[in-house]
């Protein structure tokens, strides 16, 4: 009865306002506020022109359902109130699928303190050209559980295309990220799966990261698989101060200082500066004021992968990519370790003790080096190709 009773309030005003923008807006925030738990609320065919976010808020069991990718488009382009185009705060089992999601000022669609969440069958995207004064996140829940997003398609981010942020308990698949800075991050957010993706034409394909002045201070636990990550060769086009900003152009895959990721069955191609790249937070030469913060990667399982790339230029539009060809010239590694070690994981022996391994197996076309940071060995020593300490499995 509550998906009836909205869909034909909807018809009556739609059939008689069919022009009247400001008035199907506000019903559309009426539809939201007023929900009863358990509700359905459809968004029939048509482009909508919205000025203010679209906001759920302390809801449980609702769907917010369109008719269609591309045939329901909810557009932002003249946002006057708000930054995201739809916010979902304080929520339960909240479902969003079947629609477009355009241009906002902000984050196409944020999740926050969601329990339960369903993204299914979205395409949020900024149409424009990729620049800086896009928004930071196409599809953006943060501080969830139970999330599952499926089938997207998110285009233009300024940071991530699909970013998860300080969660647990995460799918994204059979998704598309293209044209955005980070295709798919996973960041400071724990048991997610990311498979049966298509990453291409970002700065970086997928990325998991853990940041520090975070309240959720570790992630882990991410396996990587069967996805398709090709041609992230993009200009970096972050504003400046995001962490994204020194992500070079040319990254497939990169891991920053989190523990327990696997990353494996994927196709990895044609990302002209580094296909895989395993970092500490050092790399990114900024200081760290978290006392609570583990700024090294371990327990990072990189295997049976299939790895391809031309001999292409790593870009120089980065410090890392130009440290990257100083020392390889176009014959960049598939696979990069930055080589920077906590000293308290270290073993008499010179290798990372038992739970902080870097093991490295069974990848086609999988060639590695540890460029040791840690030893100045970007310019004045010789990087390590020795794969004996990473010959493991986890």
């Amino acid at each position: 009865m509550l998906r009836l009773s909205f869909s034909f309030l909807f018809m009556l005003v739609f059939c008689t306002i069919t022009h009247a923008q400001p008035d199907i807006e506000k019903l559309f925030q009426t539809q939201l506020i007023m929900a009863e738990d358990g509700a359905t609320i459809q968004f029939p065919e048509g482009k909508y022109f919205l000025s203010n976010t679209l906001w759920l808020d302390g809801k449980k069991n609702i769907t917010l359902q369109g008719a269609g990718q591309g045939k329901t488009i909810l557009s932002f382009l003249n946002q006057k109130q708000g930054a995201e185009g739809i916010k979902v705060t304080n929520a339960q089992n909240i479902v969003i699928e079947q629609l477009t999601v355009e241009d906002a000022k902000g984050d196409l669609v944020k999740t926050q303190q969601v329990k339960g969440l369903i993204l299914r069958d979205i395409t949020a995207q900024w149409t424009g050209k990729p620049k800086s004064s896009n928004g930071s996140y196409a599809l953006y829940p943060v501080q969830c559980s139970q999330v599952r997003i499926e089938r997207c398609t998110a285009i233009g981010a300024s940071d991530a295309g699909i970013y998860v942020g300080q969660s647990d308990s995460v799918w994204v698949t059979d998704c598309v990220a293209k044209w955005n800075v980070a295709g798919i991050e996973i960041e400071n957010t724990t048991n997610a799966w990311v498979w049966k993706n298509k990453a291409f034409d970002n700065t970086g394909g997928v990325l998991v990261f853990d940041l520090p002045d975070l309240p959720k201070k570790r992630g882990g636990h991410v396996k990587v698989f069967d996805n398709l990550i090709t041609r992230n060769n993009l200009h970096n086009f972050a504003p400046p101060g995001n962490i994204v900003g020194k992500v070079p152009p040319g990254t497939g895959v990169m891991i920053l200082a989190t523990n327990d990721v696997e990353v494996y069955h994927n196709k990895i191609w044609d990302n002209k500066t580094v296909s895989t790249a395993i970092v500490s937070y050092y790399i990114a030469e900024t200081p760290i004021k978290d006392k609570d913060y583990n700024p090294y990667p371990s327990q990072i399982y990189i295997h049976d992968n299939l790895y391809s790339m031309g001999k292409r230029m790593p870009t120089w539009k980065s410090k890392l990519g130009f440290i990257f060809w100083w020392k390889f010239g176009k014959r960049v590694p598939h696979i990069l370790y930055d080589g920077i070690q906590n000293p308290d994981w270290i073993d008499t022996d010179g290798e990372l003790k038992q739970g902080y391994e870097i093991c490295i197996q069974s990848n086609e076309n999988g060639t590695f080096a540890n460029i040791r940071a840690d030893k100045l060995g970007l310019f004045k020593g010789k990087i390590s190709k020795d794969r004996k300490p990473y010959d493991c499995k986890l």
